[in-house]
């Protein structure tokens, strides 16, 4: 039996009766395979000896789980991957990790990232790039590769990711495996280095939407070291995973079927539609009208936060710290040595959209034009329960192929990064394949808060598929 190939409830059923070490030493043995070809894992080597074991008896039983190396864990080094934290040591846990923990699961290894979060495929690490399991020649998506490829190489049994932009939906559209970008204020920010901090969220990285929802009952809660955490009761997420979407008014909108998109990528998503249809569902096309100013909203907002949260990188207090003969120069020398090409970008454009005499004219147009994207679902949502669409308007592209135009880049989130300015829950499922073998992924969204809607869609779409069961040939 390969107890890696076993999802998160099937693995906490086998380490309640067998205990926990026989799946974490499969993990640990195939993390070691893998991972020199993957670079899914940071650190995959040392921190075995640092990972505390919880007993059986637990919620998650011990299983290990995997974390994106942007979330604080006491002790442990978290860098962002990122030249400029290395050797940053929290003396503190994130809440999600603290919730984890009470749960019983094993803090498995810590994933790779794009740099600070900021990128669309997992290149601009400064531990170099991840790649997805399904052909080694390209991306697994961004930020949230690592944790992506590493649930779908079975190098874990599930990972925890942020999603600012589509940092979670699309690397596991990519990857071929279940993401959930939670309502903004479900999941507690308290632990994670933040990027924007009016996009950051938490959540799971999964093999199955089931998995996806026992993890939100354990992240999911108000946490009072959160201002922006929402305050209210969280629903058991499992107890909407039944095959039930008749009468479930499913929209389609105008805005994401367009051109340039891949063809094999639409006729995929347009026939999860026709299968939505054939259970039950009503299909109604819907105009999501500001989407078009999507992508250069988040580029204005998203990168004056990011600007704001970086600045605090100086080589005085967390990391890196390059020697100078005064203060301006150390703070100069660091940044130019510890930050990468990508985060060097966004940081000055944000600066700039953020100075005197160009505030009004970008940052506040941003603001205003968000509010009319927030709005365009609010009315969406008056017709319809789940809007849906790609999550990807490709699949996986070739590492290398988009190092050099960062427009092609940052268009790769043009799907998903609506949902983030409205800050509404989505979640990418499986739906199908490439004639040459990659996967790709189907976005629902749903009202703000709505997660449970969202999850029996999903559970619908994928028990009646099966799309998830395929797996990359890797042994």
């Amino acid at each position: 039996m390969d107890l890696t190939k076993l999802t998160l409830k099937e693995a906490v059923e086998f380490s309640k009766e067998n205990g926990v070490q026989p799946v974490l030493d499969a993990f640990q043995k195939r993390a070691g395979l893998l991972n020199s070809r993957i670079n899914a894992f940071l650190r995959c080597d040392s921190l075995l000896e640092k990972m505390s074991i919880p007993g059986t008896s637990a919620l998650l039983a011990g299983v290990p789980i995997s974390i994106k190396d942007n979330i604080c864990i006491e002790g442990r080094e978290v860098t962002c991957a990122s030249k400029i934290l290395a050797k940053h040591v929290p003396p503190y846990d994130a809440t999600v990790i603290e919730k984890l923990k009470s749960a019983g699961a094993t803090i498995f290894h810590q994933c790779n990232m794009d740099e600070f979060a900021l990128g669309s495929s997992c290149e601009t690490s400064a531990f170099g790039a991840c790649r997805n399991p399904w052909d080694f020649n390209c991306v697994p998506g961004g930020s949230s590769g690592g944790s992506a490829a590493a649930v779908a190489a079975d190098m874990t049994v599930a990972a925890i990711g942020s999603d600012s932009g589509g940092s979670i939906r699309q690397p596991a559209a990519l990857c071929g495996v279940v993401g959930v970008k939670p309502t903004y204020g479900r999941v507690s920010r308290y632990g994670l280095i933040a990027f924007g901090s009016s996009f950051d969220q938490i959540g799971p990285i999964t093999k199955t939407v089931e998995d996806a929802a026992i993890l939100m009952n354990v992240i999911s809660g108000h946490d009072p070291k959160d201002s922006t955490s929402a305050p209210g009761d969280v629903p058991d997420f499992t107890q909407s995973l039944k095959r039930q979407v008749k009468g479930l008014r499913i929209g389609l909108p105008t805005e994401y079927f367009i051109e340039g998109i891949d063809p094999e990528v639409e006729k995929a998503v347009r026939q999860a539609g026709e299968i939505y249809k054939r259970l039950g569902a009503e299909i109604k096309i819907i105009s999501l009208p500001h989407t078009e100013y999507s992508v250069a909203v988040y580029y204005i907002v998203a990168v004056a936060e990011a600007s704001s949260n970086l600045g605090r990188f100086d080589g005085v207090e967390y990391g890196l710290r390059i020697p100078s003969k005064d203060l301006r120069e150390m703070y100069f020398e660091t940044r130019n040595q510890g930050f990468g090409q990508e985060a060097k970008r966004r940081i000055l454009l944000g600066t700039f959209v953020l100075s005197a005499g160009y505030y009004d004219a970008f940052y506040l147009k941003g603001q205003k034009v968000r509010t009319l994207i927030r709005r365009d679902f609010e009315k969406a949502f008056k017709e319809v329960d789940v809007i849906l669409s790609p999550t990807s308007p490709t699949p996986a592209f070739k590492i290398g192929e988009r190092t050099e135009d960062p427009i092609a880049m940052y268009l790769s989130d043009i799907f998903t990064i609506p949902a983030n300015l409205a800050g509404i829950p989505a979640m990418s499922v499986p739906c199908g394949f490439t004639a040459g073998g990659l996967p790709i992924g189907l976005q629902l969204m749903a009202r703000p808060f709505d997660e449970t809607t969202l999850f029996r869609a999903a559970y619908t779409f994928e028990q009646e598929t099966g799309v998830y069961k395929k797996k990359p040939k890797l042994d």
